[in-house]
């Protein structure tokens, strides 16, 4: 996604970031390639399914599919409410399908932001390496 920094203070409305993201892809992705993956890139998960929504609401050229391989940002809320234990796991089950029912959403450009319970804060994780 075509994104400001986590350090930059002026911040691009989600529809900037899409209408960027989707201009950058139709300037430099062939035609012939099927489609692109996002990742969350240390979004929150909210940010990350609003992002993907409004880009998959644009009208474009290309014929990619644009979709999501979200893992923080699918995961933390469930994370969080399971805690690792046994009387959490339904809590944990229900915040994943949460996130899952709105990147589904998102993948189709039909998500209402807010409609899910969501992870507000940033996943971001200086120097973070693999």
């Amino acid at each position: 996604m075509t994104n400001a920094g986590v350090d930059n203070p002026d911040k691009p409305s989600p529809e900037e970031v899409a209408r960027m993201t989707v201009q950058t892809l139709e300037r430099s992705v062939p035609v012939s390639v099927p489609g692109i993956t996002f990742l969350s890139g240390g979004l929150s998960e909210e940010d990350s399914s609003i992002f993907l929504n409004e880009i998959n609401k644009i009208e474009r050229k290309g014929p990619w599919a644009l979709t999501f391989s979200f893992s923080r940002a699918n995961q933390s809320s469930a994370l969080k409410a399971w805690g690792g234990k046994k009387a959490n796991i339904e809590l944990g089950q229900a915040a994943l399908l949460a996130r899952a029912q709105a990147n589904s959403e998102a993948s189709k450009g039909e998500y209402k932001a807010g409609s899910q319970p969501s992870d507000q804060e940033s996943l971001y994780v200086a120097n973070y390496v693999y």
